[in-house]
């Protein structure tokens, strides 16, 4: 029968053998996401305990799922391991400007789903980026659809939020390449171009990993079912 110091032993020879045997950057990017998340936890303002502990509890998988995806070869983006972040060319000017309504209504009419990433364009007062995030439930008879943070959108991209105002909007983009690109890479512009990117964070990093980056999107449902 093993003692508790033999199962630790085994354990450690198998935690070393993962990093020996993970992708060139694991390391580097692992560490980068957990000073970065735990920097989040510890300003943030969750004061209960259980949530705060089950929180800490998943962040060790989450970390590695998100840092193996980044370290590997999913994504047509360059890594920086340090930072843990995607770069890539910045646009002059925010892509998610180009969209058209009348674009975003045909392809969410289509391709709409459960668990789908699509983009959200987000504008506070003179500054605008763009967020990731997924569908979690669908109003077809009504043409609308339900994102986990920033909640109802029409097809064509309309926002159902009460809080969006002339100096804060959400608008529902269809993702395609140049909005995901700047999605991923934390792309920012104000009235006089491009600024700083900002960090993602680790719920928008381990929704890149759900990206299919041919398509955007899942495979079509078979009609009559």
């Amino acid at each position: 029968m093993a003692s508790d110091s033999d199962s630790n032993q085994t354990n450690f020879f198998i935690e070393r053998h993962k990093l020996d045997t993970a992708p060139p950057q694991f390391a580097e990017i692992s560490t980068a996401l957990y000073e970065r998340e735990l920097a989040v936890i510890a300003s943030g303002s969750l004061q209960d305990a259980n949530r705060l502990k089950q929180k800490l509890r998943g962040l060790p998988h989450h970390v590695k799922r998100a840092a193996h995806y980044m370290s590997g070869k999913y994504s047509p983006l360059t890594v920086d391991s340090h930072n843990a972040s995607w770069l890539d060319k910045q646009p002059g000017k925010c892509p998610a400007d180009k969209t058209r309504p009348q674009d975003n209504q045909k392809w969410f009419a289509q391709y709409a789903t459960y668990g789908l990433v699509v983009c959200v364009a987000v504008s506070e007062l003179n500054q605008q980026t763009i967020e990731l995030d997924s569908v979690d439930r669908i109003d077809a008879d009504n043409g609308r659809l339900h994102v986990n943070k920033f909640g109802w959108f029409d097809y064509d991209g309309t926002s159902h939020n009460s809080m969006n105002s002339p100096y804060s909007v959400r608008r529902l983009c269809r993702p395609n390449k140049a909005l995901v690109t700047a999605a991923c890479c934390g792309h920012q512009w104000n009235h006089k171009g491009k600024i700083p990117p900002r960090p993602l964070t680790l719920r928008e990093i381990l929704l890149a990993t759900a990206l299919d980056w041919h398509y955007f999107r899942y495979p079509i449902k078979p009609s009559g079912r």
